[in-house]
């Protein structure tokens, strides 16, 4: 039988006379996990969905061959009839989506949804069908697989999620699985659990995998094979050793090098910029200069308690958390999804009601503040949330968006100072003035992250909340973000919270790490002491995690 399972040969795909990509070549071989890397916009999930023919409406495969070589012979997916590619999608060949959130009906339990492709087929009755969706349960290791198969979606977490998505892509037993970033944004300890998960049901069953991601570290620990995709072609391809210790190309070498690392801490992060304009920064590494605190307490947390119901259940969300934030420093707070982290940034900043304890800012309780003084002092006081798009009002141009603080805080006499003074935020986050009239959906994730920087920055604080900021970005779009935070930082004297889950990148921004867990600070230290000395199973469990 052919070794090779899938081959894309000059693929050309184009949005009217839009170019997306172009003589893209590719091949798939049997139970060999392949890794296709690249920023957004690059051409992996258009290509990938190619395959499938899910290509959106108005984009069309305008050239080149996708030959997928099954048992029953040989197929080009780009010109096979609709009932050819109806038998090869989702029997022959599953994919599993980037974001499970969207991609799994919130108004379906999971075990209903995961039991249609199944009865769809007519393979089996409806209890035959519960029974192997269950056993595919208890396959992708899902805890409590009864409870997780009537649960809904949102009641699960994010890898459970995911591990509900693969057990729904392995119900047809394909010899092709297409994974489009199945760990981004995902917990280090939840993304290790996964990859390795994907590797045990390569070799169970017999599968081939495409794996699709932007960080060729999370590559290093699943694939055999990578290609790298840039400005819609194949610029590089080899075995994954290859590709690593040896990169070629400009491009490939900036992807490897902009993710902070843990034995080094550069002044700045080099980005692809600098690599594919063969920058003079190269050689410039220095380490980051010891940034000692003020001395001066800004912000003190003392026996801080937030509890939620939950299914009418009372959660203590946040447990008995005390410390003090030095004016100038960079506190980071790391943890795994749950613990604890956002409900203690916000609850912080009064935008959720605490139970117990005390937040004082510069000598004041700001939970014992009526709304006319916590209002004056909010200013000083901002946060840059996770998703920029859910938390930018989309019906509200990027001029209005942040102006409207300012002018809610006094800050301009006019609109038109207030514009000027918008046009300097932009230029300082690195964005063209020319966008006041263009609205939230027009930009990229990147995009939208400065916007939001751009937009706390518009009330002149001296403290920011920084939760989950560059979690979901490409490794270089958040090199960028995080050399202009530290840039940001010197100019304005600015005083951050930093939380992620990114142990990494943690420990690069941060003078000081908390470790949060059940709601609970486990350890506080340095960077360098948390790092390298960590004192908690829990600490070492989640740097062991980190991929290298």
């Amino acid at each position: 039988m052919n070794d090779l399972l899938l081959e894309i040969k000059d693929l050309g795909i184009h949005a009217g006379k839009n170019r997306i990509t172009e003589h893209v070549s590719l091949e798939l071989k049997r139970s060999t996990i392949t890794g296709l890397v690249g920023e957004s916009g690059s051409g992996k999930t258009i290509t990938a969905l190619s395959v499938l023919g899910l290509l959106p409406p108005g984009v069309n495969a305008t050239s080149g061959t996708i030959m997928f070589h099954d048992h029953d012979g040989s197929h080009d997916l780009l010109t096979a009839s609709t009932k050819t590619l109806n038998n090869i999608r989702g029997n022959r060949i599953s994919m599993i989506f980037q974001e499970p959130m969207t991609s799994l009906n919130p108004s379906m339990r999971c075990g209903k949804q995961a039991m249609e492709p199944l009865l769809k087929l007519k393979k089996y009755n409806r209890a035959e069908t519960r029974e192997k969706i269950l056993d595919l349960f208890r396959e992708v290791k899902l805890p409590d697989v009864e409870k997780i198969f009537n649960a809904w979606p949102h009641e699960l977490s994010g890898g459970q999620r995911q591990r509900v998505m693969i057990a729904m892509a392995l119900a047809t037993s394909p010899g092709l699985l297409i994974a489009d970033e199945p760990t981004t944004a995902l917990d280090v300890t939840v993304q290790k659990n996964l990859l390795k998960l994907l590797l045990e049901l390569r070799d169970k069953f017999d599968l081939s995998i495409l794996f699709i991601t932007h960080d060729l570290l999370v590559l290093k620990q699943i694939a055999d094979e990578v290609s790298v995709m840039y400005g819609g072609r194949i610029v590089e391809s080899g075995t994954m050793d290859q590709v690593l210790e040896n990169p070629e190309t400009p491009y490939a070498k900036g992807l490897l090098a902009c993710r902070p690392g843990l034995d080094n801490q550069p002044i700045r992060l080099l980005t692809i910029e600098d690599f594919m304009e063969n920058s003079a920064k190269l050689s410039k590494t220095e380490p980051l200069p010891s940034r000692p605190p003020s001395g001066e307490v800004l912000l003190t947390v003392k026996d801080l308690n937030v509890r939620f119901k939950s299914k009418g259940r009372p959660v203590n969300a946040v447990r008995d958390v005390s410390f003090d934030l030095f004016r100038g420093e960079t506190l980071g707070l790391v943890g795994e999804s749950g613990c604890g982290k956002t409900t203690l940034g916000r609850s912080i900043l009064q935008l959720i009601n605490i139970d117990n304890g005390s937040v004082i800012y510069r000598g004041r309780p700001l939970n014992q503040m009526n709304n006319r003084e916590l209002r004056q002092v909010r200013r000083k006081i901002q946060i840059v949330f996770q998703d920029p798009y859910s938390s930018l009002n989309p019906g509200m141009t990027i001029g209005n968006t942040l102006m409207e603080p300012m002018m809610i805080h006094g800050l301009a006499k006019g609109k038109r100072q207030a514009a000027a003074q918008v046009i300097h935020l932009l230029e300082r986050v690195e964005m063209p003035a020319d966008i006041l009239n263009l609205y939230p959906h027009q930009f990229s994730g990147g995009q939208r992250q400065r916007i939001g920087i751009a937009r706390a920055l518009a009330c002149q604080p001296e403290f920011i909340v920084l939760d989950e900021s560059v979690s979901a970005l490409d490794v270089s779009v958040q090199a960028r973000i995080l050399n202009l935070l530290n840039d940001l930082k010197q100019e304005f004297q600015l005083t951050y919270i930093f939380i992620s889950h990114d142990l990494t990148v943690v420990k690069y921004m941060s003078d000081r790490v908390m470790v949060m867990s059940e709601g609970e600070i486990i350890e506080t230290g340095t960077s360098e002491q948390i790092y390298l000395h960590p004192s908690n199973p829990y600490t070492r469990q989640l740097i062991e995690s980190i991929p290298v």
